[in-house]
């Protein structure tokens, strides 16, 4: 079996374990499986997210998921779950165009959430998310494998 394969079905194992691959009354079920707050969080280059990319799940009660993860739950409670909402750092960034689509797909407080936006570079992508999408070395793909 190559990485490839092996990614392949890790992620597909993750996504129906998260739910995001369950449709009609099945869904409904999944609400039972991950409690609490959580997203599962990509960010793809582009502008256009892709079924390509590797993902995060993002768990905050307690929060795991990514390196950061105790920031991003931290930073998305004081915004009420909306990403939108998160104060935006104050850092300067380069205007090369290298852009890069975020997209988050979960529950906070027991609501649905679908984010998804497409930011000129990571430097604001990370700007205006704060910590949410900082998920490791590797923030604008999928991993080197599967390149």
């Amino acid at each position: 079996m190559t990485y490839l394969t092996r990614a392949t079905a890790a992620a597909g194992a993750l996504l129906a374990a998260a739910g995001l691959l369950t449709a009609g009354p099945a869904r409904a079920a999944s609400r039972d499986i991950l409690p609490g707050d959580w997203l599962y969080l990509t960010v793809t280059k582009g502008e256009a997210s892709s079924g390509a990319s590797g993902g995060t799940l993002l768990l905050c009660d307690p929060p795991r998921g990514h390196t950061h993860a105790a920031e991003a739950c931290a930073e998305l409670a004081a915004a009420g779950g909306d990403i939108d909402r998160i104060p935006a750092r104050n850092v300067f960034c380069t205007m090369i165009w290298a852009p890069v689509t975020a997209h988050a797909r979960g529950r906070w407080a027991g609501r649905p959430v679908d984010f998804q936006e497409t930011y000129a570079n990571t430097c604001v992508l990370h700007a205006r998310t704060g910590s949410v999408f900082a998920l490791d070395d590797r923030r604008t793909g999928p991993p080197a494998g599967m390149r």
